[in-house]
Parts: C-alpha cells; sequence; structure tokens
C-alpha cells in the first residue's frame, strides 16, 4: 500500500504548488471517521478520532489526525502547564496510522459518511488546506479543542444548520468533569491529579457537541447526526476486533491507601504527642509545607496559566497557598506564635466551606480529600489543643 500511498503524494505535487489544491477525488471515494480504542497510557487513555480519505481510482488511502504531538517540542512540559499546548495536522498512510493500534491491541471503527462527491472534494480541500504548514498547528485544549472535539466544529463549519446532532441517545447531558470520570478510576493517581487541578468551570454541563471531545462520544454522535434529514453515517465497520482494555488498580498502589495510611500515622502521632504533651514539629512542617506548595500550583493554573479548564479552583482553600510560608513561622518554632491558634481555626473554616461548596455542587471535589481532610483536622485541632498549654 505504501507505493499508493506515494502515488497520492505525486499527485498532490502537482496540484498542490498553486494554491494547495486537492485531486479531484473519483466517484468510488469515500470519506470517513476513525475511532481508535483508549490505551494504557495516560494520555491515550480516552481514545483517538482522526479522518480518513479512500479512493481506490487514485490509489488514496490516507489518514488526516489532528491529535499529533511531539514531547521534543522546545518547553513541551512547560506549555503543556501554561496551556499553550500545540497540537498539529499530519498527514500519512492507514497502514502506517494503524500499525501502532495493532502493535497496542486496541480496537479501531470506522464510520463512513454519507456525503456526496462534491461535498467529499470540498471537505479533502480543506483538509489540504490545514495540512499546510502555516495551518496545520492549533492550541489544544483538552476539554474544547482536541482530536474528537474538532471532529464535530469541522462537520459543523462545513455543513452549517443542515448538520444537526440530536442528543437523544444520552441519559443525560453530563459535567465535563463527569465525562472524564467514566474513562479513568477515581480511585487513581491520575485521576485524583486531574480532579485536583481542574476547577469549578468543568463542573458545568457539556452540551451535546460538547460531549465530542471524547471520541467514544463523538462515534456514538455520528450515529445520531443527520445532513438534510439523512443519517450522516453511510455504514459502520469495525478494522481491528480486540477487546476493550481494562485498567485494573491495585489498591495499595492507589491514592486512597496511601491517605488512609497518612490518616492512620498522623492518628497515632497526635496520640502520643498529646500523651507526652509535645508535638512533632517534622509532622507539622511537612503538613502544611506540602498543602501550601500544591495550593500555589494550583493558584499558579488558576491566575498565570492560559487552561479553560483550571480557574476558579476552590481546592486552594484547604490546600492553602499561604501555608507553604506559615509551615516555617508555625511548625519549625518550639512554641506557637500568638496568632497561631487563630491561623489554625481559619484553616478549618476553610475547610468547612469547601465541603459547603461541594455540597451546593458550586465545585465537585475528589473524594480522596475527605481523607486529607481528616489529617488536617485531627492536626489542627491538635496543634489548637496544645497552644493552650
Amino acid at each position: 500500500m505504501k507505493h499508493k500511498f506515494l502515488l497520492f503524494l505525486l499527485v498532490l505535487s502537482v496540484f498542490l504548488p498553486a494554491k494547495a489544491q486537492a485531486p479531484q477525488l473519483s466517484e468510488k471515494s469515500q470519506i470517513s471517521l476513525i475511532t481508535c480504542a483508549a490505551g494504557d497510557e495516560i494520555y491515550t487513555a480516552f481514545g483517538h478520532s482522526a479522518f480518513r480519505v479512500q479512493d481506490p481510482v487514485l490509489g488514496i488511502d490516507v489518514v488526516y489526525n489532528y491529535g499529533t504531538f511531539d514531547f521534543k517540542q522546545p518547553n513541551f512540559y512547560l506549555n503543556f502547564t501554561k496551556g499553550r499546548m500545540i497540537y498539529s495536522l499530519s498527514r500519512r498512510s492507514f497502514d502506517d496510522f494503524l500499525f501502532e493500534y495493532e502493535l497496542e491491541k486496541r480496537w479501531v471503527k470506522e464510520q463512513i459518511l454519507d456525503i456526496n462527491l462534491e461535498q467529499r472534494n470540498v471537505l479533502l480541500a480543506f483538509f489540504e488546506e490545514n495540512y499546510l504548514p502555516q495551518n496545520r498547528d492549533y492550541l489544544y485544549d483538552p476539554l474544547l479543542n482536541n482530536c474528537s472535539s474538532i471532529t464535530g466544529t469541522i462537520l459543523k463549519d462545513q455543513y452549517g444548520d443542515a448538520l444537526v446532532f440530536d442528543g437523544s441517545y444520552l441519559d443525560k447531558q453530563y459535567t465535563f468533569r463527569q465525562l472524564v470520570r467514566q474513562f479513568l478510576n477515581i480511585n487513581s493517581w491520575s485521576m485524583f491529579g486531574i480532579d485536583l487541578a481542574f476547577g469549578s468551570p468543568v463542573d458545568r454541563k457539556a452540551t451535546v457537541q460538547e460531549h465530542m471531545f471524547l471520541p467514544y462520544y463523538a462515534m456514538e454522535q455520528l450515529n445520531h447526526t443527520t445532513l438534510n434529514g439523512k443519517p450522516m453515517v453511510k455504514r459502520e465497520r469495525t478494522i481491528l476486533d480486540y477487546n476493550e482494555h481494562t485498567h485494573e488498580t491495585f489498591f495499595p498502589l492507589t491514592p486512597g491507601f496511601w491517605f488512609m495510611l497518612l490518616l492512620a500515622f498522623t492518628g497515632v502521632i497526635t496520640y502520643f504527642d498529646h500523651k507526652h504533651h509535645t508535638r512533632s514539629r517534622w509532622l507539622d512542617f511537612s503538613l502544611f509545607f506540602i498543602t501550601g506548595v500544591a495550593g500555589t500550583l494550583l493558584l499558579l493554573l488558576w491566575v498565570a496559566a492560559d487552561h479553560t479548564s483550571t480557574p476558579y479552583n476552590f481546592n486552594i482553600l484547604w490546600a492553602f497557598p499561604a501555608n507553604a510560608v506559615v509551615a516555617f513561622l508555625i511548625a519549625l518554632p518550639a512554641k506557637l506564635p500568638k496568632w497561631g491558634s487563630n491561623y489554625l481555626k481559619g484553616l478549618l473554616a476553610l475547610m468547612l466551606l469547601t465541603l459547603v461548596l461541594w455540597i451546593f455542587k458550586v465545585q465537585v471535589f475528589s473524594p480522596m480529600i475527605l481523607m486529607l481532610f481528616g489529617t488536617l483536622s485531627l492536626r489542627y485541632l491538635y496543634l489548637i489543643r496544645y497552644s493552650k498549654l
């Protein structure tokens, strides 16, 4: 098949120099949406979407993939943290695209679009225009502008009001956080980290089209989409048929296990501190400093990054940024400062406020923080009592 791909590139080289005009497809051509199963890595945990263009007459069988990124990009991790991650549209032969999914044993399904020849040619021309070096890069957003959500955006931009996304297949419209949690174990470090970094904006309900940021939902949505009153999908087929990857987590490696261990450990240390009328300053310093650093990072994601999902993050109420400094003022001295008791009461009040915001669904938090609340509350209450000795 590679010689056909090379033939396609040769055909493009004839047509493209002037103004990025794609070759005219034949009647036997077809364009489809490819959906790939979730994988084991965190960046593959939600699956993948791409467009496939085939024409046996021209020897074309290529994939236009909007989910391409490069770990070797300059400042890759810094840009990711800042919310300035650049993704690109890539074009490669279908055989090469499929190879990695065969290696990872991930299923691949195809939905052939029911569009006429003129519409197929317009869509191919759009892909080729997008693939020009000056156009292929775009600012990635994990929830609003990724390889999957962009499929809905492209189709809507192409066909306007003639294209209708019917959301009747949804049991209900989920929030973004609920949608992400469908693909990750809530008691996993990856989900805990995401829950910690996500702010309150992700707790709004996603629109029908916004559900398409997840490839599985994009695939199902396409089966419930009409163009000019007719089903958008002509037919669906399975290209690679593998079982869904399961993600079983060994409990001793989960945050729930370690946070329970921390709570029990803190309880034992606090009991002996109470018994001997002393306090373990190293434990207090650790709790204050770690929560303070975590809160500072969350605050920076809120005010200094371009992410749409990290502002207004009320995790900073319990992971209080000032704790990073207070750790040196309260934990290290042998005696607590006079203002220390009021500061600790304020921290308890902020944790209570966090629970109130949770109850009223202003922001939904990871259930794992309840054990952290137990640990922090136990220690804060002990320190308030200790300050009166």
